[in-house]
């Protein structure tokens, strides 16, 4: 199990970029959320198998929402007991 937290920096509020994480995250067996933070940027944070944590954040990078996203820093964190779904927060 891999727990992952991801900014993402660039135009990425006011444009449904968490909106489209979300659809991304259908695709895979992730749980998580994404969350706009008062600097501008998006934190997602994902967790799952370490393969659908990877994929996904791969797949974002190279989604329709590449194009907002100046900058991506990722961290492995510590994994949340009782985390289901992906949220939008």
């Amino acid at each position: 199990m891999l727990a992952k937290r991801i900014s993402y920096r660039g135009k990425v509020q006011g444009v449904g970029f968490r909106y489209g994480v979300r659809q991304i995250a259908e695709g895979f067996a992730v749980s998580g959320h994404a969350s706009n933070q008062a600097d501008g940027t998006v934190e997602v944070f994902l967790q799952g198998d370490r393969e659908e944590v990877e994929a996904m954040e791969k797949e974002i990078g190279e989604s329709h929402l590449a194009g907002f996203i100046r900058e991506a820093k990722g961290c492995e964190v510590e994994v949340v007991s009782g985390v289901k779904g992906f949220q939008i927060q």
